[in-house]
């Protein structure tokens, strides 16, 4: 299996909520880092897993909806606590939809709210 991976740093807000988490329940910002990892058992004519451009501008658009801005107020998290690992999920699932490559079996995304924490989500693209 083939692997291909691809981070980019971007800096947005949240605060928990549905709990006590003290400082945590007041808006804040975190220096989120993503880690967008493809698989796939074939590469192209090019010996490409997939266009790396293509998945900088895939992964720069996406990241833009969310850069700088308070995760909370955005439609995705209604209803939901913005923790790591519902982001992380979301994001994985937009680079799923947004993906234009028959060879992808599985997108994993790897997301850090600071240098010490992460949360992941993976998914199989043709379920």
């Amino acid at each position: 299996m083939y692997a291909l991976s691809l981070q980019r740093p971007f800096i947005a807000q949240h605060y928990l909520v549905g709990g006590d988490w003290g400082p945590e329940n007041q808006p804040h910002s975190h220096h989120y880092r993503i880690e967008v990892t493809l698989e796939g058992k074939t590469i192209d004519q090019h010996g490409y897993l997939v266009d790396l451009e293509h998945l900088q501008t895939l992964l720069d658009d996406l990241l833009s909806s969310y850069r700088d801005r308070l995760l909370n107020d955005l439609p995705e998290f209604n209803g939901l606590n913005p923790s790591v690992e519902h982001f992380a999920r979301i994001l994985c699932a937009h680079v799923a939809d947004r993906l234009r490559a028959p060879n992808i079996e599985r997108v994993s995304v790897r997301l850090w709210e600071d240098t010490f924490a992460w949360a992941s989500f993976s998914q199989s693209i043709h379920e």
